[in-house]
């Protein structure tokens, strides 16, 4: 039987490039390293855009309550 859980998904999607779409409307593209049970993700090589702005940073912690959607590649 296939595994079909949102978080079988993200194990799927480890050390892969994905975008996630957060509430405030931003959108954070980088490779996932880590996430857990509360969907907190941990990316590096991270590039952050919202209406004015972009910016790269190398890792960032995105708490799971402030995500819209996560798109896997």
């Amino acid at each position: 039987m296939a595994n079909n859980r949102p978080l079988d998904a993200l194990e799927k999607a480890k050390e892969k490039k994905i975008i996630v779409k957060l509430k405030n409307g931003e959108e954070i593209i980088g490779n996932l390293k880590a996430a857990d049970l509360h969907l907190n993700l941990w990316l590096y090589d991270v590039e952050i855009s919202n209406q004015n702005e972009r910016k790269k940073v190398e890792e960032i912690l995105i708490r799971g309550d402030s995500i819209s959607y996560i798109i896997t590649a």
